[in-house]
């Protein structure tokens, strides 16, 4: 059972034997991932005294501008994975292609992989607005001992061990999965530690917010436009409230937390969908299932697609379990 006040070390070690796997190595992995995350929200809360905020003048695979900290956190968190030997393979959303870890040791027995989006929402840094880091973690499916492919990136949601995000916010949290409920740790700065401050996180039901980009209103499909409308008109618990960070992280959060819908539907500008399945879509899909959410593409569940590149995008709608489903329905309309 989870307690609060656990820390997120004494927490890792109390449920670890409800791990489908138990050789210590998912809780290494989890416990890298919480160190890189204390190093990125310390620099995330230098924005503004230095010189880290603002465009690296670079793109990424993606062909969007990175900001200076979306490469500070990129490699942060490949370093951090890749020093202590706890993983044969990383993905990144601002990398070209995957990295094979140590690719040449025949002694590398390391069993998982890990694919990351270091700092969803950075654009938001300049104005001081919340943004996060998200992970997904796979068993690789190739043998191990031998250098990762393709392959063992490219597995359905379903096959998740784990997932997660970090949320650098009014306080920093990390939320994550290993397929047995959700818990949230916060981060006490005082003394560098996450405390359990939200254990059994689950979404309500049903919600009355709705988070969605609507600048791109007339890019829409017609059922997504009729949604719209449905969560704008009078009706029983409407209209609903309309609230859009644009930080995936903190939107899916909040809405975590309040009850309601976050959705990124394709548009006549992104045929395929915006957001990113492995990187982004898969792990929240994932973290909303464990929270008696719903994650969909509009039209099946988002961890039944079966990935065919590693930056491929689709269409994203999660939340409490009843509005994904209403969206659903004007999507078959």
């Amino acid at each position: 059972m989870a307690n609060k006040n656990q820390t997120l070390g004494e927490f890792i070690i109390e449920n670890q034997s409800a791990f489908k796997y138990t050789s210590g190595e998912l809780s290494r992995l989890i416990n890298s991932i919480r160190l890189a995350a204390k190093v990125v929200n310390h620099e995330v809360n230098k924005a503004g005294l230095v010189d880290i905020t603002g465009a690296a003048g670079e793109t990424n695979i993606q062909g969007e501008d990175q900001q200076k900290l979306d490469v500070y956190a990129n490699d942060v968190f490949i370093q951090t994975m890749t020093k202590r030997n706890i993983v044969c393979g990383i993905a990144s959303e601002e990398e070209d292609d995957f990295i094979a870890v140590n690719s040449q040791d025949e002694n590398n027995q390391n069993k998982y992989v890990v694919l990351i989006d270091p700092l969803d929402g950075s654009s938001n840094i300049d104005v001081n607005v919340s943004v996060g880091t998200i992970f997904s973690i796979y068993r690789r499916v190739t043998p191990v001992g031998s250098p990762v492919t393709i392959e063992d990136f490219l597995q359905k949601g379903s096959e998740q061990v784990a997932a997660g995000y970090v949320v650098y916010g009014t306080s920093t949290m990390l939320v994550y999965t290993t397929g047995h409920g959700v818990n949230g740790f916060t981060l006490n700065p005082a003394l560098g530690t996450f405390y359990l401050s939200h254990p059994n996180m689950e979404f309500p039901e049903d919600g009355n917010i709705y988070s969605v980009n609507e600048g791109n209103y007339t890019h829409f499909p017609q059922g997504v436009k009729n949604y719209i409308k449905y969560c704008q008109a009078e009706g029983e618990g409407r209209p609903y409230t309309s609230r859009y960070i644009g930080s995936l992280v903190s939107d899916f959060h909040r809405n975590m937390i309040k009850g309601g819908i976050y959705f990124y539907p394709k548009s006549s500008k992104n045929e395929a969908g915006k957001l990113r399945l492995l990187y982004e879509c898969n792990p929240m899909a994932f973290l909303a299932e464990q929270a008696n959410g719903k994650a969909s593409d509009g039209h099946m569940r988002i961890m039944n697609i079966d990935p065919k590149e590693l930056h491929q995008r689709i269409p994203f709608f999660a939340g409490s379990t009843k509005m994904v489903e209403k969206a659903e329905e004007f999507m078959k309309e």
